[in-house]
């Protein structure tokens, strides 16, 4: 599932593919986008921020232009490749294709896909982002504890308190710090929950398979996370899967050790 490390990463090899270089070719595959051509084009930069994607640009004459956005949601991917290398999905699921001389980058099934003219001023109510370097701590936990009354599980989801967190981590944060996905923030150790979340993504951000066990057997990679009725690895009690908030479905389900976490 894609969250703030999947997205990092993702812009580290679009940055090494494509920043600074002139775009030889380029197709927006989605209607409201099929007319835009940044052939051309010169890439300034690539940057993630929180599980958002941008990639700024200037046109010929030096002039900034509307920077592209993209955000995964539950399915997307960016593909980087040499040109001539065969793509690893279906043509039909391209949203946008990009080339250099070197290289081409494919979108494929982006949740977003538009063009921003101010992505900074669009995306300026996110939380602090735990990838980014300017991260804010303090910031982050003053955002969380100002829901005393909200469930951890969901606090952590709403990228306008901290950006980055996605299920995956939500329920890992929460087995490792031993509260239930549903416990209040004003009854969690808000610091330290930010501080271990860092420390999560910060250690995943440039892995080829994420881990929070340590562990990068397929099937040893989480403590909880996709594991409903298999045992604890810590008390061998059986993990159990629920429901929690009214978010889409993806992030709804939860995952948790009754025994563990309380």
């Amino acid at each position: 599932m894609p969250e703030g490390d999947t997205v990092f990463a993702a812009a580290a090899r679009l940055r090494r593919a494509l920043d600074g270089q002139v775009l030889t070719y380029c197709q927006f595959r989605t209607p409201t986008l099929a007319t835009v051509d940044y052939t051309g084009h010169t890439v300034t930069a690539v940057r993630s921020r929180g599980k958002h994607l941008l990639i700024d640009l200037v046109d010929p004459e030096g002039v900034s232009v509307p920077s592209i956005h993209s955000h995964l949601k539950m399915e997307g991917a960016w593909h980087v490749h040499p040109h001539g290398t065969r793509w690893r999905r279906p043509g039909h699921h391209a949203r946008v294709v990009l080339r250099t001389q070197k290289s081409e980058a494919v979108g494929f099934e982006l949740g977003i896909l538009e063009l921003l003219a101010d992505p900074d001023a669009a995306l300026a109510y996110l939380g602090p982002d735990l990838l980014a370097d300017d991260w804010d701590a303090a910031e982050a936990v003053r955002r969380i504890e100002a829901q005393p009354s909200t469930p951890i599980g969901l606090a952590l989801l709403d990228q306008r308190l901290m950006a980055g967190v996605g299920n995956v981590y939500r329920c890992e944060a929460c087995f490792l710090r031993g509260v239930l996905p549903t416990t209040p923030v004003a009854d969690v150790d808000i610091p330290a929950m930010v501080d271990l979340c860092r420390r999560l993504l910060w250690n995943n951000r440039i892995r080829t398979a994420r881990s929070t066990t340590g562990q990068t057997a397929p099937n040893a990679r989480t403590w909880v996370y996709g594991r409903r009725g298999q045992l604890c690895r810590r008390c061998a009690t059986p993990i159990r899967r629920d429901r929690l908030g009214d978010a889409d479905d993806g992030d709804r389900v939860i995952y948790f050790c009754p025994t563990c976490q309380r």
